[in-house]
């Protein structure tokens, strides 16, 4: 049984999504230190963390704490791609659903390392999209993403983990 919804955030847009998400499920939130000092060892929580290079910052350090029933990842991609890519590279059980939410992207609220990364994948990915004739909606979308910032947190995008929680919940 779900019990919580426990986040990790870098820019606010997992925070957000998590907060949507709590509020229409009705299941409290929190941030994974505080949910690590409040919840017992072996709850069933729902996770979202932001996605790196594939990883789910925190996921590795909830699933030894917590029963982890659903995963939301919620990066630049858009909502329901890179599915199997994230799966495979966190180890996700097959036990265990897996969302891919469209976060955003705000330079101005990264710092150190990421920050770094970050104007560097902007400049390369940027530059290689940006000269590409055929770029898909999808292509133009996280270019304007990279080049302006922006957030596409939605309720929408949440409908999928919804409809899968309305139909499991205990």
């Amino acid at each position: 049984m779900m019990k919580a919804i426990v986040y990790t955030t870098n820019t606010g847009n997992t925070e957000r999504y998590a907060k949507m998400l709590g509020q229409r499920i009705g299941l409290p939130v929190y941030a994974l230190g505080d949910a690590k000092k409040s919840l017992p060892k072996g709850t069933g929580i729902i996770y979202l963390g932001w996605i790196m290079a594939s990883g789910i910052k925190g996921y590795k350090d909830a699933e030894k704490y917590f029963c982890i029933r659903m995963v939301c990842a919620v990066g630049m991609g858009a909502t329901g791609t890179q599915l199997q890519e994230i799966r495979d590279r966190n180890q996700i059980p097959a036990s265990t659903e897996v969302f891919t939410l469209q976060g955003g992207f705000d330079m101005e609220k990264l710092r150190g390392v990421n920050r770094l990364m970050m104007s560097i994948m902007v400049k390369t990915a940027g530059k290689a999209l940006s000269e590409k004739e055929d770029r898909t909606p999808e292509e133009d979308d996280m270019l304007d993403l990279m080049m302006h910032g922006g957030s596409r947190v939605s309720m929408e995008n949440l409908s999928e983990p919804i409809k899968w929680y309305e139909q499991v919940r205990e």
